[in-house]
């Protein structure tokens, strides 16, 4: 059977302009991009041209820019270094139900440290309601962190609308921007946020590599010490050819228009399912504030690994996991209050850049041909 990938959403191809970009690096510039002679400079001139292209990219500063080794390592410096900056201030953290383990794992570590942790609910359709945050602050609180947009289900948090109450208390705010980089827009400034995750590998560029945005003035104490890299709030060896990689990609992802063409893509695969399936498939996620490229359904009745396995070929992801014959579903699903019968059949397919019409197409054929025997 032929192979088809729709499982962006967990991560995506080296972008062969990202390839491109990383090879001068991988050719020579093999200078420690900190030290102050002639293999130094070319090394340094490409790390910090990668810094503007991911400030750029997100409408900040070039000093306001970490990199970091990926995601999770740039959600733990957010959260442990703004925890461990201000516990003078105070102790409280506010945090969703739906967030990814990279922020949930952080969360959990400040608690056994003698942090509080309040977890917002979501409504049915994944979505936090801002006067739910609002209610959850105390004056111990010093950081709310809401992930941009979820990566199970897609579905987008209003974090223009909680930056407004949280500013307005004086509390800082972190998003995790991982999924909504190069899909959706993602302007530091018109969100309102203080610190934002990217990571590599969800950009197009090679895993190992992140970043994470620090708007000046934030105090952070850093994860990782040692020398005065990166500002002093990262330290160790930079590596500009990962570097490169995530600048290139950045620059990419400002031109949102091919998501438009992704979106058309995601749009037409949810209606060649509900022509087969009506009233025995049902979308998970907001209808309306959702990333442009994932659809995240639920095939009632059936169980989505076991649907998954039978679809040849195609990967993608499953909101499910069985064990010795029971159904568990994903934390994010069970936020959503899901029913079981419901949540047990749901699977995740995210579309990319190099998904096209044929592959939709032989997708919907495969799941109509594999649960018509069902």
């Amino acid at each position: 059977m032929e192979r088809i990938y729709l499982d962006y959403n967990a991560s995506t191809p080296v972008d062969p302009a990202v390839a491109a970009a990383m090879q001068p690096l991988l050719d020579g510039h093999f200078g420690n991009p900190s030290s102050g002679h002639w293999a130094a400079s070319p090394a340094k001139a490409a790390l910090e041209q990668a810094r503007s292209e991911v400030a750029a990219t997100l409408g900040a500063e070039n000093e306001e820019i970490i990199f970091t080794s990926g995601g999770s390592e740039a959600n733990n410096l957010a959260l442990k270094g703004v925890a461990f900056a201000l516990r003078g201030k105070g102790n409280h953290f506010i945090t969703s139900a739906v967030e990814h383990p990279a922020i949930v794992g952080p969360c959990r570590f400040l608690e056994q440290q003698g942090f509080k942790v309040s977890v917002v609910p979501v409504d049915r359709f994944g979505r936090i309601d801002p006067d739910d945050v609002e209610r959850a602050i105390t004056p111990q609180t010093i950081l709310i962190s809401i992930m941009h947009a979820n990566n199970e289900v897609g579905t987008t948090q209003p974090i223009a609308e909680i930056s407004r109450i949280a500013h307005a208390r004086g509390i800082l705010l972190h998003t995790d921007a991982a999924q909504s980089v190069g899909k959706i827009a993602t302007d530091v400034n018109t969100l309102g946020v203080d610190l934002l995750t990217i990571a590599g590998h969800k950009v197009y560029a090679p895993k190992g590599v992140g970043a994470l945005y620090v708007r000046r003035g934030t105090p952070l104490e850093p994860l990782i010490h040692g020398s005065d890299h990166e500002g002093g709030r990262r330290a160790g060896t930079e590596s500009a050819l990962l570097a490169v990689a995530l600048g290139k990609a950045c620059a990419l992802a400002r031109d949102l228009a091919p998501m438009h063409r992704v979106r058309a893509l995601r749009d037409q695969f949810w209606q060649k399912l509900q022509e087969v399936f009506s009233n025995r498939i049902a979308l998970n996620g907001d209808p309306d504030h959702r990333l442009p490229n994932t659809l995240n359904v639920s095939f009632i009745g059936q169980v989505g690994a076991e649907v998954l396995a039978r679809l040849d070929g195609v990967a993608a992801s499953t909101g499910s996991a069985c064990h010795t014959g029971h159904v568990e579903l994903s934390p994010v699903l069970k936020a959503m209050q899901l029913p079981p019968e419901v949540g047990m059949g749901a699977i995740r397919f995210s579309l990319g850049r190099g998904t096209t019409q044929s592959e939709i197409d032989a997708v919907a054929r495969r799941l109509a041909t594999i649960l018509a025997r069902a």
